[in-house]
């Protein structure tokens, strides 16, 4: 499928459903070849051949990103396509209800997978990914952090504010191999997950703090990723894109 992102590769972790699982669509629809990584690898598969019957170049592969010898091959394995990567969407992260109970509920260890996950996957998958990043024209990364990082009072929007705090880092860190990060952090995003799992009464509660009426939609993050990792956003690395109709807004 010929397209603007034609001749790149874009890696995206949590690529089985969900925002991956669009973000990888959407990429692919411009001509990226996508490899999608999932600790499903059956999910991960079945979402890249949806791709490629849609005329796209998708690859689905398994892995836990916290798997440091297994990330660092489905790195190497997708920088084959095109020379190398050009794009790394940190994605995969534990969000259920199941981890979204306080601290004194879940214990110290799930709270240490929570962390190991949403955490030091991105730290893993993102050193697996440099080597084959670095001196690409354009090369970015893109971490999914979440509008909690920004109100508070739970473990998992901890986790997701070290995910920001690692976006800067890491933006420091790469720069001078052009290579930016950025990360995006989304509000309530009714996903079909999210129509299914969410209380009514949680979803209008959020809503009530937006600033903008609208439900927030796949598309909108989809959106985001897109100016993110394009080159009309050339001269933004470090920062944090909130996505949340004002839900979350703040200095």
């Amino acid at each position: 499928m010929a397209g603007e992102r034609s001749g790149t590769t874009a890696v995206v972790t949590g690529g089985g459903r969900g925002f991956g699982k669009a973000f990888g669509a959407a990429l692919a629809a411009l001509g990226a070849h996508v490899v999608l990584v999932d600790i499903d690898g059956a999910e991960a598969e079945a979402a890249a051949a949806e791709i490629r019957a849609a005329g796209g170049s998708a690859l689905g592969l398994g892995g836990d990103v916290t798997d440091e010898a297994r990330m660092a091959a489905v790195m190497a394995e997708a920088a084959q396509a095109n020379g190398g990567i050009d794009v790394l969407i940190n994605n995969a992260g534990l969000h259920s209800d199941e981890y979204g109970q306080p601290i004194l509920k879940m214990g110290l260890a799930k709270v240490r997978r929570l962390f190991d996950v949403n955490v030091i996957g991105v730290v893993t998958c993102t050193l697996a990914a440099v080597p084959h990043m670095a001196g690409r024209a354009g090369a970015v990364i893109i971490n999914i952090s979440s509008s909690a990082a920004h109100m508070g009072g739970s473990a998992y929007g901890d986790s997701k504010l070290a995910v920001a705090g690692l976006t800067i880092t890491f933006a420091r860190e790469l720069g001078a191999q052009g290579i930016r990060v950025n990360a995006i952090s989304p509000g309530l995003i009714l996903t079909d997950t999210i129509r299914a799992e969410l209380p009514e009464a949680t979803k209008a509660r959020v809503k009530a703090m937006q600033l903008i009426a609208d439900d927030g939609e796949e598309r909108h993050i989809v959106d985001a990723m897109l100016w993110l990792t394009s080159g009309k956003a050339g001269f933004v690395t470090g920062e944090v894109l909130r996505v949340t109709g004002g839900m979350a807004a703040g200095v």
